[in-house]
């Protein structure tokens, strides 16, 4: 018999649905294909001039329809996109979900040319005053539909008939993580059956790429794209902004046995830890970022011998992977060694509030699938990084549990552990 409660008593929670949408593709067996075979989705940027910019590469998802009507209406597709394959495979009712929605999205504001074009709709006076002269004479509701912050998660909650007011949250590049531990602690505190968290971003706009440029945070190497994400080489330079989205069907497991569903992995623990340190930078001692890791492995029931692989954060930034290397060494130790460690990010860039979801459900395939994905681009290796990273091509492995990190701008730090089988 299944045993139902984990060793605090909560209810077990299992994963019955994935679906997931990067630059790689739609759909899991696109991504999971392209990601084990070491492809990058990485590419020059054809939405927007770039010809003054110092970074001239993204993880666009130009493929999708909405690539060429902005932010909102583009991170409401990926959401969507992404809910539809998981709540088909969970064999849940795509219009009657049962349960709460918690969305990952990035802060909504109205896009540029929704701006462009109110500013250009007034006749006198500054910028600010056409715009609100404009703004009071509409007569419909679509200017707030598409910039307040929760306007994505309504729809999502009507689309899909999930229950209660949605959850938007925006916890920088953990968000993703975020949404899943909500889900989680939902369904542990017996609010729910089952829970639909979802992580989506579709802002690698021209504003954003120079936000992150003045910051020095993004990579230069735009002569050869997919070469441009190096996670943990020694000559990194950068992030490269990317768009992507994933969603995870979260339910009790005496709820998805009772039903008959499959399930394709469980969600042990949760951990996390803030740092007031920069709202940027990390803290240089590294000690947020450990107490997440400790965190999630206490909520899971976990000794650092428990897990067998990491889903690495693994921005490809010089600060980043050094933080995260000697969080990871602290914790686990000498093991740290002989661990495997790898980054999705080498290959699909960084997905800013869709990375820990993402992530999230690359861990769970990897678990399945029993392939890790490499880290691509691993030709230069840092000495003062010493880490199996799972170099340049994909490593048969059994994998029973997996530890995914996700360490935020502003310091909000999400780990997650997720296990192939329940206890």
């Amino acid at each position: 018999m299944a045993r139902y409660t984990d060793h605090l008593g909560r209810p077990v929670v299992a994963v019955t649905g994935i679906g997931v949408v990067t630059s790689l593709g739609v759909g899991k067996a696109d991504n999971w294909n392209a990601l084990t075979s070491g492809k990058s989705g990485i590419h020059p940027i054809v939405r927007f001039p770039v010809d003054h910019l110092n970074t001239r590469i993204a993880g666009t998802v130009d493929f999708l329809a909405s690539s060429q009507k902005g932010a909102s209406a583009l991170t409401y597709e990926l959401a969507e996109t992404a809910a539809q394959e998981a709540v088909a495979e969970a064999g849940v009712d795509a219009g009657d979900f049962g349960g709460p929605l918690f969305l990952a999205s990035p802060p909504m504001e109205l896009d540029w040319s929704e701006r462009f074009s109110l500013y250009n709709a007034g006749k006198e006076g500054s910028a600010a005053d056409r715009l609100l002269t404009v703004a009071r004479g509409l007569n419909s509701l679509d200017i707030f539909d598409t910039s307040q912050f929760g306007s994505i998660a309504d729809r999502l909650a009507d689309r899909f008939g999930t229950r209660g007011l949605p959850i938007t949250l925006s916890t920088a590049c953990a968000s993703g993580a975020t949404a899943i531990q909500l889900g989680v602690e939902a369904i542990r505190r017996g609010e729910c059956e089952r829970a639909l968290s979802i992580g989506a971003d579709g802002s690698a706009t021209a504003e954003a790429l120079i936000r992150f440029s003045l910051l020095s945070a993004l990579s230069t190497h735009n002569d050869i794209p997919e070469k441009a994400s190096k996670p943990f080489s020694k000559d990194r330079d950068g992030f490269v902004l990317a768009e992507g989205s994933a969603a995870l069907v979260l339910e009790s497991l005496e709820s998805a046995l009772a039903r008959g569903a499959k399930v394709l992995g469980i969600l042990r623990g949760c951990g996390e830890k803030a740092d007031d340190f920069h709202r940027t930078r990390s803290k240089p001692d590294g000690s947020p970022a450990i107490a997440a890791v400790k965190a999630a492995l206490d909520d899971a029931g976990l000794g650092v011998d428990g897990i067998t692989y990491v889903n690495a954060h693994g921005t490809s930034t010089p600060e980043n992977d050094k933080m995260e290397h000697m969080s990871l060494s602290t914790v686990f130790g000498e093991r740290i060694r002989s661990m495997p460690i790898s980054s999705n990010k080498s290959m699909i860039g960084h997905t800013l509030s869709a990375a820990g979801a993402i992530e999230a459900a690359f861990s769970l395939m990897t678990m399945s699938e029993s392939v890790i994905p490499p880290t691509i681009n691993y030709d230069n290796p840092d000495p003062a990084i010493e880490l199996d990273v799972v170099p340049n091509t994909k490593r048969s492995a059994e994998v029973a549990t997996v530890l995914s990190n996700s360490f935020g701008f502003g310091g909000q730090n999400t780990c997650l552990v997720m296990a192939r089988d329940p206890v």
